[in-house]
C-alpha cells in the first residue's frame, strides 16, 4: 500500500483544489442569486432561475464529490502513515478539516434555501461567509507544509493578519461598491 502513497496524495491535492473551487464559488453564486432577487420582473425571474442551475450544477457535480474524494484520499494516506494522527500539526489541521467540512455542511443549508428562493440572509453575510474557506484554506496549508516547525503563535498570528486583511478587503469593496 505504501506505493500508492505518492498517487493518493496527488488525487487528494486535486480533490482539494477542485472542492475549494466549489466554496470559494458557490457563496459569490449565493450573492447574485441574492441581489438578483431584488430587481423587478422579468430580470429578477431570468437571473434566478439561471443562477439556480449554475449553483446545483457547481455543488452537486463539483463541490459535494470533490469533498468526499478529499477526504477519502486523505484517510487513504493516513492508513498508510498512521503514525501522524499522534502528531501535534496533524491533530490541528484536522480539527481545521472538521471546521472545513461544517462549514460545506453549513453552505448546503444555504444552498437548499435559494434553491426554494428563501433568502435569510444578506449579500453582506454571504460576502463575509465566503471568505472562511480563504482562512481555513491558510491555516491548513501552513501546518500541512511546516508541520511540526510552526508553533502556536506563528499561526495564530498568520491566521488574525490574514482575516484583518481579508475584512479591510471586504469593508474597502462595499465602499467602492456605493
Amino acid at each position: 500500500m505504501e506505493s500508492y502513497y505518492n498517487y493518493f496524495k496527488v488525487l487528494h491535492i486535486f480533490f482539494v483544489v477542485a472542492w475549494f473551487a466549489g466554496l470559494f464559488y458557490v457563496p459569490r453564486l449565493f450573492i447574485y442569486h441574492i441581489e438578483a432577487s431584488k430587481k423587478g420582473s422579468p430580470e429578477k425571474e431570468i437571473l434566478t432561475k439561471q443562477l439556480k442551475i449554475m449553483t446545483r450544477r457547481l455543488w452537486y457535480i463539483i463541490s459535494w464529490p470533490s469533498a468526499i474524494l478529499t477526504i477519502l484520499f486523505g484517510v487513504l494516506m493516513l492508513t498508510i502513515i498512521p503514525s501522524w494522527i499522534l502528531q501535534k500539526w496533524m491533530i490541528v489541521k484536522l480539527s481545521f478539516v472538521a471546521l472545513l467540512i461544517i462549514y460545506h455542511l453549513r453552505t448546503h443549508v444555504f444552498f437548499k434555501q435559494l434553491q426554494r428562493d428563501q433568502i435569510k440572509k444578506s449579500s453582506f453575510f454571504m460576502r463575509i461567509w465566503n471568505e472562511a474557506p480563504t482562512l481555513l484554506l491558510f491555516i491548513i496549508i501552513l501546518l500541512a507544509t511546516f508541520k511540526e516547525a510552526m508553533t502556536l503563535l506563528s499561526g495564530v498570528v498568520s491566521f488574525i493578519s490574514l482575516m484583518i486583511f481579508l475584512f479591510i478587503g471586504i469593508k474597502l469593496y462595499q465602499k467602492y461598491r456605493k
